[in-house]
């Protein structure tokens, strides 16, 4: 009987806490999967920071909800971010290269580091506004991607 329910234990054991260990923020039952393209090195982290649908508090000093961060991987880094629930957040992503864990700016305060943001908000004359960045997460396991933007 054992051998029987040995796979079933397993299973069970196995990928549920997984998939909540492999996420990170504080947890919650509704996680974000972001895919973080064009990741130039596979050294330092990708940062994913999570913004409530408040544009006040949009890329504003401790406007974030929270800062999720893992290893970067050349191409492509998946992220698992968990939210506190269904609802409208934004996104920056930065890849932060030299794992100091700040976005770091050149001499004249333009970007040292690639970045993006939800949507693949344009960034062509500054940063992006709060409604181009608006990203509905309906359901737990939504997937968004993000392209990062190097200098």
């Amino acid at each position: 009987m054992f051998r029987r329910l040995a796979p079933l234990a397993l299973l069970a054991f196995s990928t549920t806490p997984a998939l909540a260990q492999d996420c990170t923020g504080r947890p919650s039952a509704t996680r974000l999967f972001v895919t973080v393209s064009g990741v130039r090195a596979a050294q330092g982290l990708i940062a994913v920071t999570l913004y409530a649908d408040d544009s006040s508090r949009f890329l504003a000093r401790r406007g974030s909800l929270y800062v999720g961060r893992v290893p970067a991987r050349a191409g492509v880094t998946r992220v698992c971010i968990h939210v506190p629930a269904p609802g409208i957040y934004g996104l920056a992503v930065y890849h932060d290269a030299n794992a100091d864990r700040r976005f770091d700016r050149t001499m004249i305060g333009l970007p040292a580091e690639g970045y993006g943001f939800s949507n693949d908000a344009p960034t062509l004359f500054g940063l992006p506004r709060f409604r181009s960045v608006r990203l509905a997460v309906p359901r737990d396991g939504f997937h968004t991607s993000v392209r990062l933007r190097y200098p």
